[in-house]
């Protein structure tokens, strides 16, 4: 499997999908154990997710959980940006930015990440698309229902989910080839969640093929998330075997990349499927 990170670089991976690490260059991010304040704590985070297997790893400065609160272009900066330059100094992993803005991305590509992952889907800052394309980065386009200070407060309602963020991310993806950005550089994600109840997120999980069928690299980042919880009443820091039961899922029904807070056990899970293929029937 080949996936184009962006400025001319290919990965391959002979697993049933790539790993994205998070690295949450955050105080308040959902999951405690991901969060890596100061540029020491996120360079020994993005070294240990590498040395566990990550194929990406995605450095986010700005929390987008449920309530968080949206930080200004400078504190991000100031977040992200010298730990890439220290990433680039010790490591050549490719490098996503989770940024909504373009100034953030115009700095991330100059210090040496490649794909920027936007929650917005381009919708949040208008220079972005045109910012990627002429720096021929590539892009995750989400779907989200609102904003994250106030997307979970009240329930939200879909006439049919899947076919709501299915056309949302078909018309998303039509706006990125018009900026200019090449097709082989778009992947989508559809937001496990943004804007979603627990029964939404798993009608999406469930039907991820039908998000296949668009033409694209399916992104899933389910990582212990809520909707886990509300099946299993656990707290974040026990959702490890819900998230990967999810994952599972989402990979057989052809996800191509897993963003992930635990990469060495989803690597063991995709070894496990790999070899368990080489054995089935279709």
């Amino acid at each position: 499997m080949r996936l184009d990170c962006g400025k001319g670089l290919i990965i391959e991976t002979g697993l049933p999908a790539f790993i994205m690490g998070i690295v949450n260059a955050t105080p308040d991010s959902f999951y405690e154990p991901s969060r890596s304040v100061g540029l020491q704590k996120g360079l020994e985070r993005v070294l240990a997710l590498e040395a566990e297997g990550a194929d990406i790893i995605d450095i986010g400065g700005e929390s987008t959980r449920p309530g968080s609160s949206y930080i200004c272009e400078a504190e991000e900066l100031e977040r992200v940006i010298p730990l890439i330059e220290a990433v680039r100094k010790r490591s050549a992993v490719p490098l996503s930015v989770d940024t909504r803005k373009a100034a953030v991305m115009k700095a991330a590509f100059k210090a040496g990440a490649t794909l920027c992952n936007d929650i917005s889907a381009l919708t949040d800052d208008p220079a972005l698309g045109t910012l990627i394309a002429e720096e021929d980065g590539a892009v995750v386009l989400m779907h989200k229902r609102g904003t994250p200070p106030t997307m979970q407060q009240t329930v939200p309602q879909y006439g049919n989910v899947v076919t709501e963020v299915r056309d949302y991310l078909e018309e998303r993806v039509a706006y990125a080839l018009s900026c200019g950005i090449a097709r082989e550089r778009i992947i989508i994600d559809y937001g496990i969640g943004f804007g979603k109840t627990a029964e939404d997120n798993y009608r999406l999980i469930a039907a991820s093929a039908c998000f296949i069928g668009l033409g694209y690299p399916l992104l899933v980042g389910l990582s212990r998330k809520s909707f886990i919880g509300a099946v299993t009443g656990c707290s974040p820091e026990k959702r490890l075997a819900g998230t990967l039961a999810a994952t599972m899922y989402a990979v057989q029904q052809g996800a191509s990349i897993v963003r992930v807070h635990d990469v060495a056990e989803t690597r063991e899970l995709l070894l496990v499927l790999k070899e368990l293929r080489k054995y089935g029937t279709t």
